[in-house]
C-alpha cells in the first residue's frame, strides 16, 4: 500500500468512552490526536516464541522499532475481529487460523489515543511480509522480546496484558 492510499484511509474514530462518533483519514487521526480503535495479534509458535516485527524506516510512527504483535488500526465501519484478521494477512500473510480474543486495553501516549482489542494465535506456518510496513521477522521468547530497547509502547502493552491473562 503507497503511503498516499495509507494516509487517506478512513479510520474508525470513537469518543473517549470507546463510543463510535464518525471517521477521519488516518491522516487527520495522526494530525488532531483522536480518539481511535486498533488490533493486536500476538503470534506465538510452538516454541512459545513470538513473531516480533521490525517496522520499516518509512512508518509513521517508531520507524525502525520493533513490533511485539501484528496488527493496525480499525477502518471506519469496521469491526475489531475482520479488522484484526485483515492486519495479520496484511502483514504476515497468515489466515485461516482461529483468532483467540483477550479483551480490550487503553493505550495513551501524547497524541497517540487508542482502544486496542487483543486477539492472539498459535502458528508455525510460513510468513509473507509485507514490504510497506515489515522490514524482517524474528521469533524471540517473551523475555527477549520484552528486553528491546526499541519495541513500540503500545505493542509491548498488549503483551503485557496477553501475559497478564496467563495464556502463555
Amino acid at each position: 500500500m503507497s503511503d498516499i492510499v495509507i494516509a487517506d484511509e478512513q479510520v474508525q474514530l470513537v469518543d473517549p468512552r470507546n463510543r463510535p462518533c464518525g471517521s477521519a483519514s488516518r491522516a487527520m487521526m495522526r494530525r488532531l490526536g483522536c480518539w481511535h480503535r486498533a488490533t493486536y495479534i500476538v503470534v506465538r509458535n510452538a516454541r512459545s516464541e513470538i513473531c516480533v516485527q521490525e517496522r520499516t524506516p518509512i512508518k509513521e510512527t517508531h520507524p525502525g522499532w520493533f513490533d511485539l504483535a501484528a496488527g493496525g488500526v480499525v477502518s471506519a465501519g469496521e469491526a475489531p475481529m475482520p479488522a484484526a484478521r485483515r492486519e495479520l494477512f496484511e502483514e504476515l500473510g497468515v489466515r485461516g487460523v482461529e483468532l483467540i480474543a483477550g479483551g480490550e486495553f487503553v493505550f495513551q501516549e501524547a497524541s497517540l489515543k487508542l482502544y486496542g482489542s487483543l486477539y492472539w494465535v498459535d502458528y508455525d506456518g510460513p510468513l509473507r511480509l509485507q514490504p510497506e510496513e515489515v522490514a524482517a521477522v524474528r521469533w524471540l521468547s517473551i523475555s527477549e522480546a520484552l528486553s528491546l530497547d526499541k519495541a513500540t509502547p503500545d505493542t509491548r502493552l498488549a503483551l503485557a496484558r496477553a501475559i497478564a491473562l496467563d495464556h502463555w
